[in-house]
């Protein structure tokens, strides 16, 4: 379902002197792309492997997992039911306009952006009424945040460094947003099973921009460790010194826009034409700004930045900062 390999951009210099690199998973395809189409290659490949009829996930008001997973059940013929922070609008727009016209049944909890708690109480209540009904329903957790979902990034690695290979550059790191953990833990499986092969490989840093991650929940080692064995190879591939995440940049809480990120999300529309949210990628472009100002990484090295998507976003309202345009 993905349009892969995503293209890597060269970038401008960033404040520190190194070179940034653009990872474009935004524009993966699906529904209008991002990261979770990686995912559900393989978490709807585990569905139609199960029997299941109908899909079922959740997220927040705007969830990109959300309104990809109604794109993949348009794809695949499967009915698709989205449980939804918040409480139903006259006139959807951004991800819940495209959920509801890829077809999705979109079901409005009142539950606040970062109550993930409640939400999934409320996705399993409803799974279980689609149990009862009959329609077969397979399940994903926030973000597809599974063994299976992370395989996806495992993959991504691996893309990602045969097209370094291919134009001779060996980056100092890997930067994303992280806040399921899935992307986080599938990038740390790929780079150990590369690390086995004993391929250079570069550092994976997570900027973390939910309250969860940046407490170890998930445990991303521990969800890479499933991953790798998912894949048949060995758990002891990853230790706790391969998840590295970095809480200073999510502000308030997960959906609260911060002042950095709106910044970053300027600075990358102006320098590269990049487009941003301020739920995940503009926070995740603080951290790597920020990150590269303190002098992380050496004036002249490489540093790949991963794009997650997150474009319908913008449209919402409050979408973009105001100090963003000209």
């Amino acid at each position: 379902m993905a349009t892969l390999p995503t293209p890597l951009e060269r970038g401008p210099l960033m404040p520190g002197g190194a070179r940034l690199w653009v990872k474009r998973d935004d524009l993966t395809g699906l529904g209008m792309g991002g990261n979770k189409a990686r995912k559900l290659e393989f978490l709807c490949g585990a569905a139609q492997a199960a029997g299941a009829r109908s899909l079922v996930t959740v997220g927040a008001a705007q969830s990109n997992h959300c309104r990809m997973t109604a794109a993949a059940g348009a794809v695949l013929g499967l009915e698709v039911h989205l449980v939804l922070s918040g409480e139903r609008t006259d006139t959807p727009v951004g991800n819940q306009l495209l959920s509801s016209l890829f077809g999705a049944q979109l079901h409005f909890t009142g539950a606040g952006e970062s109550a993930w708690g409640e939400l999934e109480i409320a996705c399993e209540a409803l799974t279980e009424e689609l149990l009862d009904a009959g329609a077969a329903p397979f399940t994903m957790p926030i973000g597809g945040s599974t063994p299976v979902g992370a395989a996806g990034y495992a993959v991504a690695f691996d893309e990602l460094m045969d097209q370094c290979r291919r134009q001779e550059l060996e980056p100092d790191a890997v930067v994303h947003a992280s806040s399921s953990g899935g992307t986080h833990a599938g990038l740390v499986a790929g780079r150990a099973l590369a690390r086995a092969e004993a391929r250079q490989v570069p550092e994976v840093l997570a900027i973390g921009v939910a309250k969860g991650v940046n407490l170890g929940l998930p445990d991303i080692v521990g969800l890479a460790g499933d991953t790798l064995e998912l894949i048949g190879q060995s758990r002891t591939l990853v230790g706790d010194d391969d998840a590295c995440i970095d809480a200073g940049w999510i502000g308030e809480d997960y959906a609260i826009p911060t002042d950095a990120g709106d910044a970053a999300i300027r600075w990358a529309a102006r320098h590269g034409g990049w487009v941003l949210d301020r739920v995940y990628s503009g926070k995740g472009m603080a951290g790597l700004l920020g990150n590269a100002a303190a002098g992380r990484w050496p004036e002249g090295s490489d540093v790949v930045f991963i794009h997650t998507g997150g474009l319908p976003a913008v449209f919402a309202p409050g979408g973009v900062p105001a100090t963003a345009l000209a």
